[in-house]
């Protein structure tokens, strides 16, 4: 069980080890290992318990299927929300050991970036792609000129930068001016 304060205890003997594994126990004599006094479990580590007093668990956290308890102390600094929220919690039904645990909290981050996006249109405060990608850098920064006769790695995908960071804005902008243009189409129809 992890996170107790006692060693645990040991698996198969030393013989058994070294009749099975070539080479084991060639580091057995203390002398030869530099870890040694770490390893000493009669110092006094100055630790009050035996088993570490537990954080309090406000709201429900996420828990791997590969650890029985959670450990002692634990983030809460971005609980689980929204629609990215149910996503990261269902990535740990999988093991982490899958792809599709990571890939499906990967998929929670994008979603909670767009969400985010999505808020900021609500708080009557949006998002300013302009400003916050550091575009205009380019332009006041000698952004250019760094760019050329350097070895910088990413001048390989540098073409397609704005369409990653403007495509987005773009097909929302055009989605929303096909939909208003189809209610004002609806509307003169009823006149």
């Amino acid at each position: 069980m992890p996170y107790l304060a006692a060693k645990p205890g040991q698996g198969r003997s030393s013989k058994e080890l070294r009749a099975t594994i070539l080479g084991w126990g060639v580091d057995l004599d203390p002398l030869d290992r530099p870890a040694v006094p770490r390893e000493r479990m009669d110092l006094v580590s100055g630790a009050h318990w035996d088993f570490p007093d537990r954080q309090e668990e406000k709201q429900p956290r996420e828990r791997s299927i590969e650890h029985k308890i959670l450990p002692p102390v634990f983030g809460t600094s971005c609980p689980p929300k929204g629609f990215s929220g149910a996503v990261r919690k269902y990535a740990y039904r999988y093991s982490e050991g899958r792809a599709a645990h990571w890939l499906l909290l990967l998929a929670g981050d994008r979603i909670d970036a767009w969400e985010s996006h999505l808020r900021s249109f609500v708080s009557m405060r949006p998002d300013n792609p302009v400003t916050e990608t550091g575009v205009l850098s380019e332009f006041t920064s000698h952004g250019v000129s760094s760019r050329f006769g350097k070895k910088r790695a990413d001048l390989s995908h540098q073409w397609i930068d704005p369409l990653i960071v403007a495509g987005p804005w773009m097909v929302t902008g055009g989605g929303l001016a096909i939909a208003l243009r189809y209610l004002n189409r609806v509307r003169r129809r009823r006149r």
